[in-house]
């Protein structure tokens, strides 16, 4: 058995041993040991949130006075955390309005696309997730709030690392030991939102020729 492999059936078996819904909850873990995104009585909003092992994980390091908001296409149902709150709604209905004008401190994303196989039509879909995850971070998250999110690389990855280093003091791309080897799926780790965040998205991200 390779060590990848090894490596990927220990955090299936933790996630089981410690109760987390999905491995995904240790990509978090690491995320937050190394790049302090999470804080005590943060008030958190949670991208592409089920099955829900992100909520569970920052529910822990924000802390009983902190609050989680979960937002899903798909239902997570019994997460009974009391600093958590889980809307089944499409992100992009988003707004100011739907949180009666309260802005975040940190916005997480885990959206994904749902895949075909091609890693360039899958790429360029994570990608437009991101732009879609930062134009929503353009209207709900605090000036110097923090934003993680996955993108699956490709050639697109730069353009979007250059937008998120002129939204925020520090952008930076993190590969966390949960992640696959094989996978090219990584994440995007931004702190410190600019006051002139700009919103919508200027550039649209490139599509690839055909199969989009």
């Amino acid at each position: 058995m390779s060590s990848q492999r090894v490596l990927h059936d220990h955090f299936f078996r933790e996630a089981k041993r410690n109760g987390y819904r999905s491995r995904a909850a240790y990509k978090l873990t690491e995320i937050d040991d190394k790049r302090s995104i999470l804080r005590k009585k943060d008030f958190v909003l949670d991208l592409g949130a089920a099955p829900g092992s992100w909520l569970q994980v920052a529910s822990k390091r924000v802390g009983p006075r902190g609050k989680i908001i979960g937002v899903d296409l798909k239902e997570i149902d019994n997460l009974q955390l009391d600093n958590v709150t889980t809307i089944q709604e499409d992100v992009t209905e988003l707004s100011l309005e739907t949180f009666e004008n309260e802005m975040f401190d940190v916005v997480l994303s885990d959206m994904a696309p749902s895949t075909t196989g091609n890693r360039t039509i899958d790429h360029h879909g994570s990608v437009r997730l991101c732009h879609t995850a930062l134009d929503i971070a353009a209207t709900l998250l605090k000036p110097k709030g923090n934003l993680v999110m996955k993108v699956l690389e490709g050639g697109a990855y730069k353009e979007l690392l250059e937008r998120c280093e002129t939204c925020f003091s520090v952008a930076k791309g993190f590969k966390p030991k949960a992640s696959r080897a094989i996978s090219t799926e990584m994440f995007v780790v931004c702190t410190g939102r600019k006051e002139d965040m700009t919103k919508p998205m200027d550039i649209a991200p490139p599509r690839p020729s055909s199969g989009w």
